[in-house]
Order: structure tokens, then C-alpha cells, then sequence
């Protein structure tokens, strides 16, 4: 099987986990809780950790809000924290001080050299890396009209502008974010950025909408870079419950065979003229049970194929599947017939199956 040789870039350390380098890609969310409700904010960051993200990124907009993150660390929050901050460097400098594992902010937009060198000496004593994030409404108005517009050689400039800053105060433990809501503009930034940096690149389409379409667009920009060994951590941004965003996110990365953490790998046909039993239900079924009782954790390739011509055959490297008939279904497991079963015991068998194997 094909494997995807992945760029070599640094590695940061963000709390206890690693980004970069040989580490496993890391999986992303931000909490849409007020900041200033740590009640709220940690039972957002504690459904998100249970669902398998790897950093959570809080929105500070004032000194209060830094506070938040001596608070969590000590209600019990492990998963790392990163502090989302946007021009004033003493929010930067009291997130640290409370405890954040991992400052955004673009230098560049914080003030003078001493600010910024402020920064930089706060998170040197505590081990702290930097995210530089760019988007495309956050350009620098020297770097927008000598390109004219929101281009990824602007974006990808800017990056490396700010880069520069950091790197003029002899700070090296550096992440770069460069997002865009056009797809091909996201792809071709990240690209250059790949060619003229070895720092780690986290991957994200930003303002890209509802479930659905920003899925898709998240899936085609997340999941291009990812194929061609490009981007070391990643956010599916969603108009949505974060949690989603996880649940996505996860999904790119097993359908890439990517990452440390491999889910249930469901396969399923497209149903056609010859299947007789209705595939549609029997795997919305499947899937609703089968997130509910906690099997989609685990690594199998499960197979649901509407007649007995594609069930066994087409998905014989399946770990265990079933293929419809009239009025009753196959369960095989590897391409092997195992037994008949009546279609209103497919789910049920199905699920029972799972189980047993996964122990």
C-alpha cells in the first residue's frame, strides 16, 4: 500500500504534545464559548478532548479573558491551550503568564520591536511556541497594494514577514498558519510557504461556511496539501458545534491513512438497480449506532454493499461488512461468506459482530 512521505519541517512542542518534525498530524478546534464563562469554556474543551482533538485554540480579547487559562489548568484541563490574540502584546504577555501553551498572534501587528521582543522573552522562559496566522483580511497595507489584493504570494509573504520579526529576536519555535476562503488560494500559499520554510504548517480553509460546503472545501484544501506530504497540524473550520470539526478533521486524515489515531474506515455503495434492500436507512442506522456506542474509535474497514455481486467480491479487504439480497443480507468478514442474515437483523448482527472482534 502507497504512503504518503510527509515534508520535513522543526518540531515545536505545544504543552505536551509535539508538531512537526516525525510527530503524528494534530488535530485542532477553537472553543465559541465567551472565554470569560470558564464554566462553559471547559465543558466545550472537555467534549472536544473526548472526541480526539489534540489542541484547543480560546479567543482573548481582553486581560480577563488571559486568566482563563490559570482557571482551566486548574479544574483538570491536560489538552494543550493556545491563546488566540489579536494586537494588544500585554494580552499576549498575561495569557502567558497564566498559562497558555501557545500564543497566535502576528507580530508584526502588536507594536514596537520592545513589544515584540516582550513576547518573545515571555515565551523563551516558559517554552511557549508562537503561531503566526494569516488570513486574508489581516494583510499588512505595504505587503496588500504591492500585490493589489489578498493573493497567496501576499499571504505567503506576510508569513514570512512576520516570521522575520520573530526571527530577528533569535526565536525559532514557530508555526504558520496562512488561511484563505478560496481553496486555490489556501493551496498555492501553503505551497510556496513549503518550498521557503521548514517550520510547521497548520492547515485550514477559514470562513468556509456550514457543514456541508465547508466540509467539502476543507476536505479538497486540507486534504491536497496533506496528500502531497504537506502540513503538520489542522483546523476543519465550521459554522457549527466544534465538535464537528473534530469529527471531520479525523475523517480527512483516515481516508489519507494519515495520523496516529485511525477511526472505523466505513465503505458503502452507491446502491443501483439490483439492490433490494433499502442501504440508505440500514447505513444512517449503522453509522448513528455505531458513533453512539463507541465504535468508530476503532481501526476496522467496515463495509455496507447493497448486493451480493459488490458486497463480498468488491470489498473483500474489509475487515467485516454485509451485502444485501431479498429480504436478507450476507455477513462476510475478508471477502469470506460467513452466514445469512433476515435485513431487519443486518444493524443489529452487524454491530454485535463489531463488538466481539474489537474485544
Amino acid at each position: 500500500m502507497d504512503s504518503i512521505v510527509r515534508r520535513k519541517t522543526r518540531q515545536i512542542n505545544v504543552g505536551s504534545v509535539a508538531v512537526g518534525g516525525n510527530s503524528p498530524i494534530t488535530v485542532q478546534s477553537m472553543t465559541n464559548t465567551d472565554t470569560h464563562d470558564i464554566d462553559a469554556t471547559y465543558r466545550q474543551i472537555m467534549r472536544l478532548e473526548a472526541a480526539g482533538c489534540d489542541i484547543v485554540r480560546l479567543a482573548v480579547p481582553d486581560i480577563d479573558a488571559a486568566k482563563a487559562f490559570g482557571e482551566l489548568k486548574r479544574m483538570g484541563v491536560k489538552i494543550p491551550l493556545v491563546a488566540d490574540i489579536h494586537f494588544d502584546y500585554k494580552i499576549a504577555l498575561a495569557s502567558v503568564a497564566s498559562g497558555a501553551d501557545k500564543i497566535r498572534i502576528n507580530p508584526g501587528n502588536i507594536g514596537s520591536r520592545e513589544r515584540i521582543a516582550a513576547v518573545v522573552d515571555a515565551c523563551k522562559e516558559r517554552d511557549i511556541p508562537i503561531r503566526i496566522g494569516v488570513n486574508s483580511g489581516s494583510l499588512e497595507k505595504h505587503i496588500l497594494e504591492k500585490h493589489g489584493s489578498p493573493t497567496a504570494e501576499a499571504l505567503a509573504e506576510s508569513a514570512l514577514y512576520h516570521a522575520s520579526l520573530l526571527e530577528e529576536l533569535d526565536f525559532g519555535d514557530i508555526a504558520i498558519s496562512v488561511k484563505s476562503s478560496s481553496v486555490p488560494t489556501m493551496l498555492r500559499a501553503n505551497r510556496i510557504l513549503a518550498e521557503k520554510t521548514d517550520y510547521p504548517l497548520h492547515l485550514g480553509v477559514t470562513e468556509a461556511g456550514a457543514r456541508a460546503s465547508a466540509i467539502v472545501k476543507s476536505s479538497i484544501g486540507v486534504g491536497a496539501l496533506l496528500s502531497e506530504g504537506i502540513g503538520d497540524t489542522l483546523r476543519v473550520s465550521l459554522t457549527d458545534d466544534p465538535v464537528e470539526e473534530i469529527k471531520a478533521a479525523r475523517r480527512i486524515l483516515s481516508a489519507l491513512e494519515l495520523g496516529e489515531k485511525k477511526d472505523m474506515n466505513i465503505i458503502a455503495c452507491p446502491t443501483c438497480g439490483r439492490t433490494r434492500i433499502d442501504l440508505i436507512e440500514l447505513l444512517k442506522e449503522f453509522e448513528t449506532r455505531a458513533e453512539s456506542e463507541g465504535l468508530t474509535a476503532h481501526p476496522l474497514t467496515v463495509a455496507l454493499m447493497g448486493c451480493a455481486v459488490n458486497g463480498p467480491g468488491e470489498a473483500r479487504e474489509a475487515d467485516i461488512g454485509i451485502a444485501g439480497g431479498v429480504g436478507e443480507g450476507l455477513l462476510f468478514k475478508k471477502g469470506v461468506i460467513v452466514r445469512k442474515i433476515p435485513e431487519s437483523r443486518l444493524v443489529d448482527e452487524l454491530i454485535a459482530e463489531i463488538k466481539n472482534m474489537i474485544g
